[in-house]
């Protein structure tokens, strides 16, 4: 058992110092940085809902992907304990899109639907290649599912926000983008959720050593 535990843990650190998982970090985080800047904007011109959630989506990844790079290489704990601060990002930002979707109803808005397709286009796209990237190291520790499961998200929302987008031109209603952004809301919390679990049980494996640390 301890062997067992032995390969796992020298397999993942092989496998966080690789070069191609590094740079395959610098590229997301780069995508994502910049798509923040142009759903922000755009969301803020469409007065969407959905364009913003996944806005601020492509941001909290741009800080996750940064933080992935800071502890690749490091001891299993720190690792789990930088994917702990990205669950619980996550679920603030669920937390987030939710409050902003009930205070948008309230308002009965729609938002401008051609521009939301255009940027979930072009979204959907930016975080496709992100998660093609990545697809091969899904498989990890917590730090790196987290990166899988953000980037798998990210693709799943966007997808979404066009079809909001189809929603809204063809109704001339807010509830689409707004039951899209509960889906994103949704999304989060579950993905907070499953990286929260896992990098508890990392933490509780963890040897004694490395707990000090």
């Amino acid at each position: 058992m301890a062997d067992d535990c032995c390969k796992a843990a020298c397999g993942t650190a092989a496998t966080l110092n690789d070069p191609r998982w590094r740079r395959a970090l610098w590229i997301a985080l780069g995508v994502n940085a910049g798509m923040f800047a142009v759903e922000m904007g755009a969301g803020a011109a469409a007065d969407s809902r959905a364009l913003q959630a996944d806005a601020l989506d492509f941001l909290s990844d741009a800080a996750n992907y940064a933080i992935s790079l800071l502890v690749a290489g490091m001891a299993l704990t720190w690792r789990a304990r930088a994917a702990l601060a990205k669950g619980v990002t996550l679920i603030g930002l669920g937390g987030w899109v939710t409050i902003t979707a009930v205070l948008a109803a309230l308002e009965g808005a729609a938002p401008e639907p051609e521009l939301m397709g255009v940027i979930g286009l072009l979204g959907l796209a930016a975080n496709a290649g992100v998660a093609i990237m990545l697809y091969s190291f899904r498989t990890g520790d917590a730090n790196m599912r987290s990166v899988w499961i953000c980037s798998r998200n990210d693709a799943i929302g966007n997808v979404a926000v066009m079809l909001a987008a189809i929603g809204v031109f063809g109704t001339g209603s807010v509830w689409p983008d707004l039951i899209v952004a509960s889906a994103m809301a949704w999304l989060a919390l579950t993905g907070g959720m499953q990286i929260l679990r896992q990098a508890m049980s990392e933490l509780k494996s963890a040897p004694a050593w490395q707990e000090q640390a």
